[in-house]
């Protein structure tokens, strides 16, 4: 069963994410520590989130937990 997008909404809040900017029903997340890595969630809440939503996602994630730690 695919996730909610409130769900995906959820993980980028814990993983330091915020709101850049919203335009209809596309938000624009934005990581605390790197403005250049950014995910684009658009849908209502209770949808289901589409696989590619799902992997654009995760791979942000990814990305903002490698700048995060010290090299």
């Amino acid at each position: 069963m695919p996730r909610k997008l409130r769900e995906l909404r959820a993980d980028l809040r814990r993983a330091a994410f915020a709101i850049d900017r919203t335009t209809g029903s596309h938000e624009t997340w934005e990581s605390r520590f790197d403005s250049s890595i950014r995910v684009t969630v658009a849908g209502q809440d209770g949808a289901d989130a589409k696989p590619y939503q799902e992997k654009a996602v995760r791979k942000a994630i990814a990305l903002a937990r490698d700048k995060e730690q010290p090299s």
